[in-house]
């Protein structure tokens, strides 16, 4: 996903910073609300960045100048909203650029629109649409998860695509999509099983900090 320092045209990277930014000052602000209001959140908040971390660090080269790898923004974002997940995506990329070298500054709002604006919230409204369903959210979130995953390579397609419109953007846009699909469609379900087993977890011995987070459909809420 990272998309390497000088591979997009100045123009857009300027665009998708301009983009990016209001949704990162924004997130920032909800960090300072949720933690206000329900003080558990801050460890809870601190692991799932570090674990947003952890598991994206791990690459599986894809096409030139970019790669492919779990997100993990699907589980933060079903947790705490997508505005922080934005926030944590930020610090996540931030620390890889210049920790571990994964991507560029000035691609670093391309990636950030992807990783921590459009997967974030594919994940978050397909977790709320199936908890009002009152479907069991080892469900929402296995759900939740790949398309998150998937979303954010489909963006990152579309941005390669639209900087890159060789010989058309639509051709552009398929290719990349294709060249994407051989590795990230069997993550996006790994993740999503990964996902499933930290949700149990949690589940287990934070229920009451995601009932506080209203996390749990009516049903649910009754079992637990």
């Amino acid at each position: 996903m990272h998309i390497m320092e000088g591979f997009l045209p100045p123009i857009w990277c300027i665009f998708w910073y301009i983009v990016s930014i209001p949704f990162v000052v924004y997130g920032i602000i909800k960090i300072k609300q949720i933690t206000d209001e329900i003080p558990d959140t801050k460890s809870l908040l601190a692991v799932s960045g570090a674990y947003m971390f952890v598991i994206s660090s791990v690459h599986v080269p894809s096409i030139g100048g970019t790669c492919s790898h779990i997100t993990g923004n699907g589980l933060n974002a079903s947790l705490f909203g997508p505005f922080v997940t934005c926030v944590l995506g930020t610090i996540v990329l931030l620390f890889q650029l210049f920790l571990l070298g994964y991507g560029g500054i000035t691609t670093l709002g391309a990636e950030i629109f992807a990783y921590g604006i459009i997967g974030p919230f594919s994940a978050w409204l397909i977790y709320k649409l199936i908890i009002k369903a009152n479907l069991s959210s080892l469900i929402g979130i296995f759900t939740a998860t790949v398309f998150a995953n998937l979303f954010t390579y489909i963006i990152i397609a579309m941005e390669l695509a639209l900087a890159f419109p060789n010989p058309t953007f639509i051709s552009a846009f398929i290719k990349f999509l294709l060249i994407f699909a051989v590795v990230q469609i069997p993550l996006a379900f790994v993740e999503g099983i990964i996902t499933v087993f930290i949700w149990a977890s949690l589940k287990k011995y934070k229920s009451k900090l995601l009932r506080k987070l209203n996390l749990f459909g009516e049903n649910e809420v009754k079992n637990i």
